[in-house]
């Protein structure tokens, strides 16, 4: 069965670097992924780093056909071997690309084996143990170091990089230096496509929002207000059904009377 046809390629992003800034979102659930579809939304990205989001990610193909979709690996990958498997894995539940943080040296493996991958670059929140939550770039050394890791990730074979917390000028003149395309997390709007989770677009969850993200609903208030009104209608219930007013005629069957006559009187 041949699935629908994507609405990008690696081929067709790779064309587009530099014409424009494509949309990017971070997907959890179907219901996100088809609305992130019928909002136009250009390219998505997933979890698949545990069993849940790996069953999860045909559900979300199913739901947003045409979505080019990156599935994000597992954290502590130990083999070349078993990031190829994993990789393939993906692609073949429906996956356009896989997202990975580990080393060059994992990432080298699946692109040599033409899985398109997708890199990390600046603050990786998998690692901030070494560099703590904060922008990355600011220093010359940081800045430096930053280029190298881009140009190992290139050379890895990578077709493209999530670049996070990173000073904006900076990214933009990155994007500019590369044959990547760079996937902007709170870097700015001078890369190749403009990053976001749904949580934080949706206000869905009750945490402080990042100081890159923009919340355009308020998903975690809608959820309490809803939390109220489940405990009100099970209130309502609770007194309904011990003032008798619950069930009333309308929620009830009822048997002739005649033929419940007659069963009694058989049955005595």
């Amino acid at each position: 069965m041949l699935r629908p046809r994507k609405k990008y390629t690696v081929h067709d992003l790779r064309i587009l670097k530099g014409k424009r800034c494509l949309t990017h979102v971070h997907v959890k659930t179907p219901e996100e992924a088809a609305a992130a579809e019928a909002a136009g939304i250009d390219l998505m990205s997933c979890p698949f780093d545990n069993p849940a989001a790996q069953a999860r990610l045909p559900e979300l193909v199913a739901a947003a056909p045409h979505a080019f979709l990156s599935c994000s690996t597992p954290h502590g990958m130990a083999s070349q071997e078993e990031a190829i498997r994993i990789g393939f894995r993906a692609l073949e539940l429906g996956a356009s690309s896989v997202y990975c943080s580990a080393s060059p040296h994992i990432i080298e493996g699946m692109a040599r084996e033409r899985i398109p991958v997708v890199g990390h670059l600046g603050m990786i929140p998998r690692h901030v143990t070494w560099t703590n939550y904060r922008g990355i770039g600011k220093t010359l050394d940081e800045a430096k170091a930053l280029f190298q890791a881009m140009k190992d990730l290139e050379n890895a074979g990578a077709y493209a990089a999530e670049i996070e917390c990173v000073p904006h000028n900076l990214a933009s003149w990155l994007c500019k230096q590369t044959r990547l395309l760079l996937m902007s997390l709170g870097s700015g709007a001078g890369c190749d496509t403009q990053f976001l989770f749904s949580d934080d677009i949706l206000g869905d969850y009750n945490e402080r929002l990042p100081r890159h993200a923009k919340a355009y609903r308020d998903f975690a208030g809608e959820y309490r207000r809803l939390q109220q009104e489940r405990i009100a209608a099970f209130k309502e219930y609770a007194t309904d059904v011990k003032s008798g007013v619950f069930p009333a005629a309308e929620h009830l069957l009822e048997m002739d009377a005649e033929v419940l006559e007659e069963l009694q009187n058989e049955l005595r």
